[in-house]
């Protein structure tokens, strides 16, 4: 059902799929309590997985009535410890050695394998390495072709595949492994609507990726994950490049300086928002919720903060993955948003850039249904263009209601910020378009009968197509 006409929820939520809520009742509930986009976590996943929840996204969506994009995040290039017997603990002040996989350690110190060829070339001397998320700290003492000898700085315990993270190193490593690839294929044929791809380095990782959709025949859009230090220097030609930014503060909250963090995730959303690109806030914003019916008050803080920098969307991980609490968590994520969005200032996004004069038309249609009041913008589009424009332009208390005929830009318009889509029937004729999509709307109650709404459509005028915004009353 529609939000009552007293709020409308611009800010989007994503929620991951996992053993808490994969099933179709509990999808159905998820896309109840609000859920836009549904999460496809490859790190673990199966074929036969994505497959099965596909098909249980799809069944539950038509069976409510409400439909939901699918976003599949592919794992991309992970260093990586190699397996051990048990765990090996070390202590600060130790000496400690990572070698390659095909080489022998030298038995002198404790040891353990990676599966990247290349970290020796990598590193060098008093380089800083991270192991298992950040918790344990090394540095670089020497190296051979095959072995890197490390000084450990925080004690702990390495136990089989840590992640293993180089602060400030460029890895050389492809942007698509061959797991990577063979799992788009399969989301492909599932019919996958976004794709994340993770630790994006430059522009060319994003160009490399878009030619491997094309020649699988996918239209589904790329999200540019910035986990790393090379991802943030490169943030404007990746921005300029991507359809989408996902801040993943998980991994780039170990490769940067924790304090920078907040300032990185601002520069992110600011470099978004000139672009005209959606950005989402992910990992850790309601972490506690996994087994806390209750959110921390950091938390709560964190996503108001998303909020009001105006994030496109916020995004849940293992809260709805493995949590006691996912419906809890998507409900505290709307609360608090319902709180929020409400304070954000009505201001337009004059950052952006508006290159045409029906992009400029597009700014005239959001000042005019804001300045109208419990109005609404009505826009016709079949490649998104138009609809992730307005909601770039950030018109708050103004609805941008999307209709297109295309069903994979339907779903691709459930995540700009502020955008509800619609797919029907385009006529020859724009106004029994304009009339089918006015008497939605009312039917299902999305605005109120008597509401005027700023309608941005082609006109026939002396047998020429021009483009109008016109007001119109439901």
């Amino acid at each position: 059902m529609p939000p009552t006409r007293s709020f409308f929820r611009h800010t989007k939520i994503i929620a991951t799929l996992g053993p808490a809520t994969d099933s179709k009742e509990m999808l159905a509930k998820l896309i109840t309590a609000g859920v836009d986009i549904l999460r496809l976590n490859m790190a673990h996943a199966s074929h036969q997985w994505v497959d099965d929840a596909m098909w249980h996204i799809r069944e539950a969506s038509s069976e409510i009535g409400r439909h939901v994009g699918v976003m599949m995040d592919v794992k991309g290039p992970e260093i990586r410890t190699g397996r051990v017997e048990a765990p090996i603990k070390v202590s600060a002040g130790e000496v400690f050695e990572i070698h390659l996989e095909a080489a022998m350690p030298t038995g002198d110190v404790p040891a353990v394998s990676t599966n990247y060829p290349g970290l020796p070339m990598d590193l060098e001397t008093g380089a800083i390495v991270l192991i298992d998320s950040g918790l344990i700290r090394m540095r670089v003492l020497a190296k051979d072709e095959q072995r890197v000898r490390l000084e450990v700085l925080t004690p702990g315990e390495i136990g089989s595949k840590r992640h293993i993270n180089l602060p400030g190193v460029f890895v050389n490593l492809p942007c698509l492994t061959p797991k990577d690839e063979e799992d788009l294929k399969a989301g492909v044929k599932a019919g996958i609507d976004f794709v994340a791809l993770s630790f994006v380095r430059q522009a060319s990782d994003i160009r490399t990726l878009r030619a491997f959709l094309d020649a699988l025949g996918s239209p589904a859009k790329i999200i540019a994950k910035i986990e790393d230090q090379a991802g943030v220097r490169n943030m404007q030609e990746i921005v300029e490049e991507a359809d989408c930014i996902m801040v993943a503060r998980g991994d780039l909250g170990i490769e940067i300086d924790y304090h920078r963090l907040p300032l990185v995730q601002r520069d992110l959303v600011a470099a978004c928002r000139a672009a005209g690109k959606p950005v989402i806030i992910a990992t850790h914003l309601l972490e506690t919720m996994i087994n806390s019916p209750m959110p921390t008050r950091a938390e709560i803080s964190d996503i108001s903060n998303a909020v009001r920098e105006q994030a496109d969307a916020i995004m849940l991980s293992g809260e709805t993955t493995v949590g006691k609490y996912p419906l809890e968590s998507v409900q505290v994520m709307k609360n608090i948003i319902e709180s929020i969005e409400p304070s954000v200032s009505y201001d337009l996004n004059r950052d952006l850039t508006l290159p045409s004069p029906k992009a400029k038309l597009l700014r005239s249609a959001a000042k005019l249904a804001q300045d109208m009041e419990q109005s609404a913008i009505v826009v016709f589009t079949r490649s998104g263009y138009l609809a992730y424009t307005l909601g770039a332009l950030r018109a708050r208390g103004a609805p941008i209601f999307a209709f297109t005929d295309v069903e994979s830009i339907f779903r691709q318009l459930l995540l700009p910020w502020g955008v509800e889509p619609f797919l029907i029937e385009f006529f020859d004729d724009p106004e029994e378009t304009i009339s089918l999509s006015l008497k939605i709307l009312r039917k299902k109650e999305w605005v109120e009968k008597g509401t005027t709404v700023a309608v941005i459509t082609n006109a026939l005028a002396e047998g020429k197509v021009i483009d109008t915004l016109q007001l119109r009353t439901i």
